[in-house]
């Protein structure tokens, strides 16, 4: 796989897989303030125009927030059932919805605490389109279906990381720097899976396109403020 992104303050820094091992299941912990996640899937960091627009509306990132937790429990929940046989994908996937159900809740805590009532924004392009890439017959979806919840949730530590470093409230930045560890041990869950079932060659070819494809996705902000705008 081709060197990617590290989401550090230098946005043109890069690392290699070799650097930093993919395949590490678990987060690097807690960030300092002054530091920004290191993300081993995604081949380009985040702009500052997203975070801009992400911290001058965070009643809507944090209803858009609540919502993709709550599609990552389904994720994880339609891949075990698709391939129930394979008790360890169900045991991780298991773990993986519970905490996304609970990170929903906490989500939802916060949006009652600042009077938001909770809804379902409008999606943005982004799941949709990196769900059309799956494609339909196996093993070639098995492989697809993890790659891509892999980098969604690799995009998502990445922004949440952001988040916890830019947010002006100091209660609700210390609540997204929290979440970062969960998001990282996600993607490389699906990581760890992806190369369990599949030779690493083919894997990392794959992740290699679908995470061009991502890139590109995300390289044009969308109108509407979301955590994957």
């Amino acid at each position: 796989m081709a060197a990617v992104h590290t989401g550090t303050n230098n946005a043109n820094s890069v690392v290699s897989p070799g650097e930093t091992p993919i395949d590490a299941p678990l987060a690097e912990g807690m960030l300092a303030d002054n530091e920004f996640p290191k993300i081993r899937f995604l081949k380009s960091a985040t702009s500052q125009a997203w975070v801009d627009q992400a911290i001058a509306h965070m009643d809507e990132i944090l209803l858009d927030h609540a919502q993709c937790e709550r599609k990552a429990a389904a994720v994880a929940i339609q891949i075990m059932s698709q391939y129930p046989a394979k008790p360890m994908l169900v045991k991780a996937l298991t773990a993986i919805a519970q905490e996304e159900l609970e990170h929903f809740e906490q989500v939802n805590r916060w949006l009652r605490k600042r009077g938001v009532k909770l809804r379902a924004p409008k999606a943005p392009p982004y799941g949709g389109r990196l769900r059309s890439l799956i494609r339909r017959q196996d093993p070639h979806r098995f492989l697809d279906s993890l790659l891509v919840a892999g980098l969604i949730e690799a995009r998502s530590h990445e922004r949440l990381g952001l988040l916890g470093q830019h947010c002006p409230d100091p209660k609700l930045a210390a609540f997204y720097r929290g979440l970062m560890a969960s998001e990282a041990r996600h993607y490389g869950a699906y990581w760890v899976l992806a190369k369990r079932e599949f030779d690493a060659e083919t894997a990392e070819q794959r992740l290699d396109e679908l995470a061009t494809v991502e890139s590109e996705i995300l390289s044009t902000l969308h109108h509407h403020p979301r955590v994957h705008s």
